[in-house]
C-alpha cells in the first residue's frame, strides 16, 4: 500500500487515503481483514460515514490489484458504512455569479484559472478531478465536444462525460485558449494546478457562499437543469452517473417528477 498502480486516477487523494490507512492496516494480513476490524477502524479514525467510506474502497482497491498481480493468493471483503445521502447544497443564480465575480477580483495567482474552473463546473457538471486533468487535446472546437475522460487515465465507477460545449462555455474556453499552453486547461503558468480548495474556499468566503465545495458545482449543475425540466436520464447521461442516483439526486428538483403517476392516481380516483 506504499505505491499506487500505474494510471491512478487522483493519485494525491489516494495518497491522503493511504496515509490513514497505514497505522491501522500496516502490520495486519488479509486474513484479519473482517467485518470486525472494518468496525474497528471506523470508530478508531472518527470520521463522517462518507470518508470512512472512501479510505476503505483504497484498501479494497489495493487488495483487488495485489490478487490481481499474484502477491497475495485471496482477497478479502470489505466491510463499508452505509452511503451518506447526498448534501442538498446547491446555487442559486445570484451566489453563482456572486462566487464567479470574488473568483475574478481577488488572488493576483488565481484569477486566471479559478473563475474558469468554477465556468466549466457550473456548465458541464463535471468532478473536480476531471477538470483539473482535463487537456486542450480533450476539447475539440470545432466540433464542440469536450471529453472529460483521459485516455491515460484508469478507468472507475466514477463515468466521466463526453458531452457538447455548451456555447456561452465555449465563448470562455476560446478565450483562455488564446492565453497559450496547449496542455493542462487548468494550468498556473503553463504548470497544472493540482488542486484548488484553498483558493476556492477564499473565493467562497469573499462571495458570501456558506458550506459550498467544487462538488457543489456539480450538484448546482444537475439541480438547475432539474429545475428547468430536463429528464433525468439525459441529466444523468451529462453528468455521467447512473440513472438511480441521478433519481436520488434530483428527482425532488424535477417539476414534472411522477406528474404520470400523479394522472394515473387521479383518474382511477373518479
Amino acid at each position: 500500500m506504499r505505491s499506487t498502480p500505474p494510471g491512478t486516477a487522483d493519485p494525491a487523494r489516494i495518497g491522503y487515503a493511504i496515509s490513514a490507512l497505514l497505522p491501522f492496516w500496516e502490520n495486519r494480513t488479509v486474513d484479519q481483514i473482517t467485518k470486525q476490524t472494518c468496525q474497528s477502524y471506523a470508530k478508531q479514525r472518527q470520521r463522517s460515514p462518507g470518508t470512512i467510506r472512501r479510505e476503505l474502497t483504497t484498501l479494497r482497491a489495493a487488495i483487488n490489484f495485489a490478487f490481481a498481480e499474484g502477491r497475495i493468493t485471496r482477497t478479502a471483503p470489505i466491510w463499508m458504512p452505509e452511503r451518506p445521502r447526498g448534501r442538498d447544497r446547491w446555487l442559486k443564480k445570484t451566489e453563482a455569479a456572486a462566487l464567479l465575480n470574488a473568483a475574478r477580483t481577488h488572488g493576483r495567482q488565481t484569477r486566471l484559472y479559478l473563475p474558469l474552473f468554477i465556468v466549466i463546473a457550473l456548465y458541464t457538471g463535471a468532478r473536480k478531478e476531471a477538470i483539473l486533468s482535463l487537456r486542450w487535446s480533450q476539447i475539440d472546437m470545432d466540433a464542440g465536444i469536450i471529453d472529460f475522460h483521459d485516455p491515460t487515465r484508469t478507468r472507475t465507477n466514477k463515468r466521466r462525460s463526453r458531452i457538447p460545449i455548451p456555447d456561452r462555455l465555449k465563448t470562455f474556453l476560446k478565450l483562455a485558449a488564446r492565453r497559450g499552453n496547449g496542455g493542462y486547461v487548468i494550468n498556473r503558468n503553463g504548470e497544472r494546478i493540482l488542486d484548488i480548495k484553498r483558493a476556492f474556499a477564499v473565493a467562497c468566503r469573499v462571495a458570501g457562499c456558506a458550506n459550498v465545495t467544487p462538488h457543489t458545482l456539480r450538484h448546482t449543475c444537475g439541480t438547475w437543469m432539474a429545475q428547468s425540466g430536463v429528464p433525468l436520464f439525459e441529466i444523468g447521461g451529462w453528468l455521467g452517473q447512473s440513472h438511480e442516483r441521478t433519481v436520488e439526486l434530483y428527482a425532488h428538483h424535477c417539476p414534472e417528477h411522477l406528474l404520470r403517476a400523479k394522472q394515473a392516481a387521479d383518474r382511477k380516483s373518479r
